[in-house]
């Protein structure tokens, strides 16, 4: 038994990942019914639809560490304590957006310090971006739920939106 069922809104569109317990409780409410197994429900679709407000996607710990893939942004090492740096030192007017937060291991962290990529001889491996954000679902859990295979039907269409 799986312990996280996604729910989908009236219109198929992905709204959260919950936990089982509350899955079981829309379908015994009659507010959702189960796409897959009644027994063992992994998604279900809610009887009604849900207007929700567009969230903002704003840079999270989870989301810079997700965006990166766990590997530190200078080195490419994904052993050792990860931590968020900033391209340009906040105290040089750098801000904490997307494109300004990377992932970083506490080496090269310490290494760049308070200064420039090209003063402390530092090059990205990847530059930093603002991710496509799926709607309702965080970047972080959506990217999670792209690897169970049973999710794959319904989250596939948003896929290539988010990459």
């Amino acid at each position: 038994m799986t312990d996280e069922v996604l729910v989908l809104n009236n219109n198929y569109q992905p709204l959260n990942v919950t936990s089982w317990k509350r899955a079981v409780l829309l379908l015994y409410l009659g507010k959702a019914h189960p796409m897959d197994s009644p027994v063992q429900p992994t998604v279900v679709r809610l009887n009604h639809f849900v207007r929700r407000p567009m969230p903002i996607l704003r840079p999270t710990r989870k989301g810079i560490f997700t965006r990166d893939g766990y590997r530190c942004v200078y080195c490419g090492t994904n052993s050792l304590p990860l931590t968020i740096d900033h391209v340009i030192p906040k105290v040089r007017g750098g801000k904490d957006e997307w494109d300004n937060l990377v992932c970083c291991c506490t080496k090269c962290n310490n290494a760049k310090g308070d200064r420039l990529l090209d003063e402390a001889g530092l090059t990205l491996r990847n530059k930093p971006h603002r991710p496509k954000c799926l709607p309702y679902i965080s970047y972080h859990k959506f990217m999670a739920a792209l690897r169970k295979p049973e999710w794959t039907d319904y989250l596939a269409p948003y896929a290539m939106s988010v990459a």
